[in-house]
This record gives structure tokens, sequence and C-alpha cells, in this order.
């Protein structure tokens, strides 16, 4: 028995049975035209700081939707699904875009930074939005994606940590099976080095072979961030990485300043990275914080209770984005980076991480496509086949805890698609760019868009669906307010306390 297989088999059908899943999934609000909407976030969505399901992430005009936490695919699926009914019930006659990457965009400074009222941690996201617009441009930050979130009991912080380092290395399957951003509008890169390949003169850029434009250096990559060489040997190494990267001044954010000569908030900080969720990556350590609680501070006292997936694109054939299948391959895909040996990460690693995500995100459909693995050169197509053949007896094991064939039947159609790469999402999208749309992403996009709000809105929407929409927007609403009342500090003293880096510490 193989030290995988020995490992498996001792995972008990009670904990497979409670493996869980969250998910949170960002869109676009977009006008029929299929341009931008630049109007505030609705208030009959209820409040952005403070609904539990419907929030915003870095615009006004990207909503985020999330889910709670699920033991089945299903009911997930089934929940984010009616997050999307009640949203469309009530945006009148905008869309969600429903690709990852944007629609024709407005010019930088026109896109609206979320706002989420007047209390102090309510303006610190609105600033925090601020420095990233400062720091990486506003139209990066209309990228939209699905974050997975994930748990399996009895796991320790030093389990998950395994995990992680064996995910970074694995992902880039993923990326090629999932990925379904080959190309995007010319206003997304206006003024900006890109390298792409025009598409006729539809506006349209693109790459031939490549699957997710949104992870590759067009996407959530920076100069500033490519410095920092985070460890995920530990908690410890990595809480150290964090820290010297949210404790370091940065001389072009220094530049910047905390405020403008009016004084206005420029950003929170000078320092490398605002806060923790400024690090971009394909995997994070996660724990559910109290309100105003430093998320490095919450890691550190109680350990990793999750782990955040963040490499998938929508999926613009899928009415919510994704499906089960893709959701047990993620399951697949991390039972097998958990079960699997994991020797720590180095800079040689690290290295090697970075240049095959650019290589699948830009070249990932290419049958030639060399990765690095260990010091040598490895087919992309060949690899990830190995690691999806290594994932069926963890395949097996699921859906003999759970019942029936589900596990089995969605590697198996994940390894059709990796042998035929014309059904890849990515493929798709090019193909039906071409043939139905002129080679243009935006009449493609929007096609979809238009077909996925009349879908969701020809489904059953209850009164009790109904009734509990406006009973969570109402008290939303009243919890903001609540927190605008509570509020003591000034806005500067409220900012020094939390950016002071004591914060971070056990």
């Amino acid at each position: 028995m193989t030290r995988l297989s020995h490992r498996l088999h001792s995972l008990s059908d009670t904990q497979l049975a409670a493996m869980s899943r969250g998910i949170e999934k960002e869109s676009l609000r977009v006008l029929p035209s299929g341009s931008l909407a630049l109007t505030p976030h609705p208030t009959r969505l209820g409040s952005a700081l403070t609904h539990a399901q419907i929030t915003t992430d870095y615009s006004e005009s990207q909503l985020e939707l999330i889910t709670g936490v699920h033991r089945t695919p299903e009911s997930c699926l089934g929940e984010l699904t009616h997050i999307h009914q009640s949203v469309l019930q009530h945006l009148g006659d905008e869309m969600l875009w429903v690709s990852s990457m944007p629609c024709g965009l407005p010019t930088d400074e026109t896109i609206p930074i979320g706002r989420y009222g007047s209390s102090n941690i309510g303006r610190a996201k609105s600033v925090y939005r601020m420095g990233l617009g400062f720091r990486y441009g506003r139209r990066m930050q209309t990228i939209s994606g699905i974050h997975y979130n994930w748990s399996l009991p009895g796991l320790s912080t030093n389990d998950y940590f395994s995990l992680i380092r064996n995910f970074r290395r694995q992902v880039f399957v993923l990326m090629i099976l999932t990925g379904a951003s080959p190309a995007v509008c010319k206003t997304f890169v206006a003024g900006r080095q890109h390298g792409l390949q025009p598409l006729g003169d539809t506006g349209t850029l693109a790459l031939p072979y490549a699957t997710s434009l949104r992870m590759g250096n067009l996407g959530y990559q920076s100069d500033a961030q490519a410095g920092i060489a985070a460890s995920f040997n530990s908690l410890e190494s990595y809480g150290a990485s964090l820290q010297e990267a949210l404790t370091r001044p940065y001389p072009a954010y220094e530049q910047v300043g905390i405020r403008n000569p009016g004084g206005d908030y420029n950003q929170l900080a000078t320092s490398l990275l605002q806060i923790e969720n400024e690090y971009y990556g394909t995997i994070r350590p996660k724990r559910v914080i109290a309100i105003g609680e430093r998320p490095l501070h919450a890691l550190r006292e109680r350990g990793v209770e999750y782990i955040e997936v963040r490499c998938l694109d929508l999926n613009p054939f899928l009415t919510v984005g994704i499906d089960a299948p893709t959701t047990r391959l993620i399951d697949l895909l991390l039972l097998h980076c958990l079960l699997s040996d994991s020797p720590p990460d180095s800079v040689d690693d690290l290295a090697e991480l970075a240049h095959n995500q650019q290589a699948v995100a830009s070249q990932g459909r290419d049958p030639a496509l060399q990765l690095q693995r260990a010091g040598q050169s490895v087919n992309a197509f060949a690899w990830g086949m190995e690691i999806l053949d290594r994932c069926r007896p963890i395949a097996h094991r699921v859906d003999s805890a759970l019942g029936g064939q589900a596990y089995n039947e969605a590697l198996t159609l994940m390894q059709s698609r990796l042998a035929q790469p014309e059904k890849l999402p990515s493929a798709q999208v090019l193909a039906s760019m071409a043939s139905d749309h002129h080679n243009s992403h935006n009449r493609f996009v929007k096609a979809h868009s238009v077909q996925t709000r009349q879908a969701l809105l020809a489904l059953p929407y209850s009164a009790a669906q109904r009734e509990a929409h406006e009973k969570a927007v109402a008290e939303s609403l009243a919890a903001q307010q609540a927190i605008e009342q509570s509020d003591t500090l000034s806005f500067e003293a409220f900012r020094a306390h939390y950016v002071d880096p004591a914060r971070l510490a056990v």
C-alpha cells in the first residue's frame, strides 16, 4: 500500500461526509448596452458593509455573492442560485457580467470604488480600495473570479500548510481545466504593455492558447508583490513573511502618502501591503475573524480553519459561473494535495511556481507546453493527466463514503477535457466568439449575460424567498446604522490603531 493509499484509508466516512465548502462569486453590474453600471450599490440589495450574502468587492459596480458553508456541492450551488435570483429581482434592467474579464471600461478614475457608509470600519474599507487604485490601477480591480472555501474536520494547521504547498505546485491543472478568460476588451489594457493579439477590428485582444488571462501578468500580479517570497512551510514562516510585507515601507507608496494635500485619504498605509488581503495568491490559509481583528493575528492565535482557493474563472456558459463537477474536481485535487508527500518550499520552488502560472495563463492549451517540476521540464498535459490519474482512488474512496458515483463521474469528465483540449472552457470561449460573435469578446459576454439573466429570472421565486431577502436587507441596513452610531474614535485614530504592527502578534 502506497503512503497516499494509507493516508486515504485513514480518513473516516464521517470525516469525508463532513467535507465542507462555500463560494464567494464576484460579478460586475452592467447596463443593457453592456457598459459598466456606474450607479451606487443598490439600497434594495442591503448594506454592502453588513449583508452576509450580498456585498461588493473592489467597486460599487462589482457585486460579491457569498454562500454559507455546505456539506454538498448541490446545496452550495443551490444557495448561490437563490442569491443570484434575489439580486436580479432587484436590479431592474441591469445584468451581471458573466466573464472574469471586464466589459468595456471607462477611464480608470471613473470606475467607482466601493463605499460602505460613514463608520470608521466602512471608511477604512473604502480607503483601502483607494489605495489599491493608486497601487495597481482601478481597471485591474474589476477582474472577477470565484473563491472556493474548503475545510475537512480533523486537520491541523500543519496539515493545511502541507496541502497549500502541494496545491501551489499543482494549481496549473486546475487553471487549464477551469480557465475561461483567454480574451479581453482592449479598454482593459489601455496604456499598458500587454503582448496580446488583436482579433480583427473588434476591439478584442487574445492569445490563441491562453486559458486565464486573469491569472497571468495582466491580472492580479504586481512587480511590488513579486518581491514577497512568502514561505508556506509553517504558520510561523508564513506569518513572518506576511508581517514583513505589512510593515516594510515601500518607497513608491511612501511617495503617494497616507493623505493628499487636501486631507483626503489615499491609502491605509505606505507599507508594501496595506492589509493582509492585499497579498494575491492562488490559495490562502484562512479563519473566521472577529470584527476589527487582524487576520494574521487570528491565524497565529487560533490556527488555520479553512483554505480559500482563488484561481477560478467565471465560466460564462454556466448559470452561476461554476457547476457541481467543477466543485468535485476541486475537492479531489485538494484531497490529493493533502494526502501526498509535501516537501518544504524553497526559493527555487517559488521561481518555478511563478513561471508555471504565467505559462499556463498565457499558453495553457498548447499541447507542447513545458512546465518546470523540481528543476526538470515536463509536458503540462502529461503532468496534469498524471495528477488526475492519482485522484482516481480518492474519487472511489469519497464515493464509497458518500454513496453514488458523482466524484468518479466528475473526474472522468475532467480527464476527457484534458485529453481533448478543444473541450476546455477557454477553447469554447474562443470558438463561440469566432463562430457566433464576430470575434468580439464584449458581444460574446453580453449575449451570455442576457441569456443568464433570462434563465435566472425564469426560475420560480417564491414569496418565502422574497420575504427572506427583504428581511436580510432591512437587518443589514439597521446593522450598518448601529455601527455608525457606535463609533467613538476619530477616523485617523482608528486607522493608526488598525495598522499598528503590534496588532499582528499573538
